[in-house]
């Protein structure tokens, strides 16, 4: 303690009122980094602060050297900017503000500065000033206003500086709300009711709050009045941004709208945080709030992390909407839709059989890695989108996009009712997985051998030759890498259901179907009717047309692309391999029940088909809960549920009730 409060004295012997800007910044970057010490903990650096105040309050003629810096600085440094402004990001690219982030935290800052914004970040730089203002008690808080206040600082009118910058600050914020407000992206989308009538009357509210506000002498009653009106207003136009989340289906979400919407909040929070500030009878704990609250906003602000994953919700917001509305489709809830399901899965089954046929012609052409990928793609989206418009089932392609939905259901979570539904979802969505795999493995492998066999006959040898089927077999072992191709599939199927998520909300943003429906030119060149059915059936099927092309094309020219930078990755898909070993088994005859690598390749399947659903499912399901911002202590619950239901009713998750 003897030696913190010797440099405490030299500390205080350096503090100079008439130093310039960038010596007096300086000495109070010191003088907080004296406080936090060691940083061994919080309540360490409150004990400081009152080192700190006792040592001041013990020399008269310190205090007032105190309060003349304290002038100076107020004057030379515009503190209303950082008080409206701190921790807000502009509305920039996301490489932009990635950019200045890395430049902020790689090179140094300076300050001779009257930027209060750059200024704080040196003062304040982290959580841990948020953990130790948060414990300052009421008269630590006194006292520190006390030491501050000076009559001098009062403006003409009366009224302390200090109220009219916040009172600044609270007009800069409200401007910003009104801006938002009045933007297209939302004014265009909110509801009827409410549109955009609260933030035509937000500044004149705040006008008759600073007029009461600064009025001498001050009718507290009227004031009350004023802020109580000014503070409706407010959580009016919060209501009004709000009713835009009402319309997101069907006019489609963009990152700039999600963007929009964050920041109105975010001002509105910080325009209520000011106000308890000029309104308190003690204002000091307010102030010390709202400091607190300004470090955490400046430590998220600054941070990558925190970018990332601010754009990766906004993101996730933008496709999951989409996303949910498909996969609605996919849940089967009573035994009639899950036969209903086995059905389109054997259907899909049989017609991947073909596709199965078809790439090994595509092989049979010897072409080069990156031509054989690419017609393989090509033809896997094309079977994909032939299973679309016959309404038959891939079992795969389901997690993904069955993923937004489930999620979109935890948005009203927080009763044990509101768990057991969503528990009784997730069994019905295992089983919806489950009958489409067994209903699309289970008719690929016969409908495979049929056409294995009908080719020999029709050529007069197998298939495939003994080397080719040999090294199929080998290449779907599981002793192999089957397991991680599997699961690099599964990522696949994930990034082909952002792919339609996206396209879909875009197909509806930009009124795709609505420019197809009533284009003149458009019209004229289809005819009305044929422009209407068009429009409505691109509209029904653009969500499938993205994922299934996509998914082809990621599956054919993955290996290609990854051999030439000598990766030697590949995909395994359930129903593809499923076929391709019931081809190879064909080729070889009956010999192959005697080999080994026969029944290594079948028991790949069921792993292969486990982490296919299961990996895209995950990503599908986390971007979801990101999306809707499910707390932790949901999720837990919501996992405990999930092992208590397997424990007492496991055979729920496989068949029907």
């Amino acid at each position: 303690m003897a030696a913190a409060s010797l440099d405490l004295q030299g500390l205080l012997a350096r503090l100079d009122p008439t130093a310039d800007v960038a010596q007096r910044h300086i000495w109070l970057i010191d003088v907080f980094d004296w406080l936090r010490g060691d940083r061994a903990s919080p309540q360490a650096a409150v004990g400081r602060v009152s080192l700190l105040l006792d040592a001041v309050e013990a020399r008269p003629e310190l205090r007032e050297r105190l309060r003349a810096w304290w002038r100076a600085f107020t004057r030379a440094v515009d503190l209303t900017a950082l008080l409206a402004d701190y921790g807000f990001a502009p509305r920039t690219a996301f490489v932009s503000e990635l950019t200045e982030r890395l430049r902020r935290k790689i090179l140094p800052g300076t300050p001779e500065t009257t930027d209060a914004s750059d200024l704080f970040r040196m003062v304040l730089p982290g959580a841990f000033d948020a953990g130790w203002i948060a414990l300052l008690d009421d008269a630590q808080l006194a006292r520190i206003g006390n030491l501050l206040a000076d009559a001098a600082l009062d403006d003409i009118d009366g009224a302390p500086r200090w109220r009219h910058t916040v009172m600044d600050a609270v007009t800069y914020c409200s401007s910003q709300v009104v801006a938002a407000g009045f933007s297209p992206e939302l004014r265009l989308r909110m509801s009827a009711a409410s549109e955009s009538r609260a933030f035509h009357a937000l500044m004149s509210d705040l006008d008759a709050l600073r007029e009461h506000m600064f009025r001498a002498p001050r009718d507290e009653d009227a004031l009350q009045a004023a802020f109580v009106a000014f503070r409706d207003r407010l959580d009016a136009c919060r209501a009004s941004a709000s009713s835009v989340y009402a319309h997101l289906e069907d006019n489609g979400i963009s990152v700039g709208l999600v963007f929009r919407l964050r920041q109105l909040r975010e001002r509105v929070l910080r325009i209520r945080e000011l106000l308890d500030c000029l309104v308190s009878a003690t204002p000091a704990p307010s102030v010390a709030r709202l400091v607190g609250r300004l470090v955490l906003a400046g430590g998220e602000r600054n941070s990558i992390r925190a970018l990332i994953a601010s754009n990766s919700s906004m993101l996730a917001a933008k496709v999951t909407e989409r996303s949910a509305e498909t996969g609605e489709h996919y849940i089967t809830r009573d035994r009639a839709s899950y036969l209903q399901m086995v059905r389109k899965a054997a259907g899909g089954g049989a017609l991947t059989a073909l596709t199965v046929l078809l790439k090994f012609g595509i092989y049979s052409l010897a072409l080069s890695a990156f031509w054989s990928g690419l017609w393989s793609g090509l033809m896997y989206a094309a079977s994909f989108v032939a299973i679309q418009l016959l309404h038959l089932t891939l079992a795969t392609k389901q997690p993904a996009m069955t993923a937004p939905a489930m999620a979109a259901r935890l948005r009203d979570i927080k009763t044990d009712a509101a768990v057991a539904d969503f528990v009784d979802e997730v069994a019905n969505l295992v089983r919806s997985q489950v009958a489409a795999v067994l209903g699309n493995v289970g008719v690929v492998v016969p409908a495979m051998l049929a056409l294995a066999l009908l080719v020999q006959f029709a050529l007069g040898r197998p298939l495939l030759d003994a080397a080719h089927a040999a090294a199929t077999l080998q290449s779907l072992s599981l002793l192999g890498p089957t397991a991680l191709f599997a699961a690099m599939t599964g990522v696949l199927l994930f990034a082909a259901s952002i792919v339609a998520g996206w396209t879909e909300n875009a197909f509806v943003l930009h009124r795709l179907d609505s420019a197809m429906r009533y284009n003149p030119r458009i019209g004229a060149f289809l005819g009305a009717a044929r422009a209407r059915r068009w429009a409505t059936f691109m509209r029904t099927n653009i969500s499938g047309f993205a994922s299934n092309i996509s998914l082809g094309l990621m599956l054919g020219l993955l290996p290609a692309i990854a051999g030439f930078f000598g990766l030697g990755l590949d995909v395994r898909h359930v129903t593809l391999s499923a076929g391709q070993i019931a081809a190879a088994a064909a080729s070889i005859g009956t010999a192959v029940l005697q080999q080994p690598a026969l029944w290594w390749a079948v028991a790949a399947i069921p792993v292969i088909g486990a982490l296919n659903v299961s990996v895209s499912f995950y990503f599908a399901f986390r971007l979801a809960l990101r999306a809707h911002s499910v707390s932790l202590g949901d999720r837990a619950r919501i996992r405990s549920a999930i092992r208590a239901r397997w424990r007492s009713r496991p055979i729920s998750f496989f068949l029907p009730a």
